[in-house]
């Protein structure tokens, strides 16, 4: 591997790390614990480990489009990955920090939608990388399922 591929992969890393410590910094603790929730809820144990993997999975993603492109010629090709990395880490907050489902709810639709943008324009550079980021995309529509009979059952705000 090349210095540059090198310092391109730290980066990106890097770049998904921050966006883990979201969720990092975020545990679910005993507000979670105490919602009522919706059926085909995984136990708590298997969110670190989907998560871990899917976070690989962007990082190799991301890192394959940045080595075809670079970063200046492929910043509208990037643009909304790195958007859509912001947008993963504020759901995290929304929902176990600040304890809003409902605001959690319209940030995962966003998220959707930048990833969803994200996998069309990667497919455009280099499709085994926009094929790495589609389980990433079930894994949020499954969240959204979560994410919506939580608010059904507990309301869209439920009390800390």
């Amino acid at each position: 591997m090349s210095r540059r591929d090198g310092l391109g992969l730290a980066g990106w890393t890097l770049l998904v790390v921050i966006t883990a410590m979201g969720g990092i910094l975020s545990p679910p603790g005993a507000w979670y614990a105490g919602l009522a929730k919706p059926p085909m809820t995984p136990p708590d144990l298997l969110f670190p480990i989907a998560w871990t993997v899917l976070y690989l999975t962007m990082i190799a993603a991301a890192w394959q489009v940045w080595r075809r492109i670079g970063l200046i010629a492929g910043l509208a090709v990037l643009l909304p990955f790195v958007a859509q990395l912001g947008a993963n880490g504020l759901w995290s907050i929304l929902f176990f920090q600040w304890h809003r489902p409902d605001l959690a709810l319209v940030n995962l639709v966003v998220l959707l939608a930048l990833v969803a943008l994200t996998i069309w324009r990667f497919h455009r550079v280099h499709p085994p990388a926009a094929w790495l980021l589609v389980p990433y995309l079930v894994w949020l529509g499954y969240a959204g399922y979560l994410n919506i009979g939580i608010i059904v059952l507990n309301g869209p705000a439920p009390p800390a």
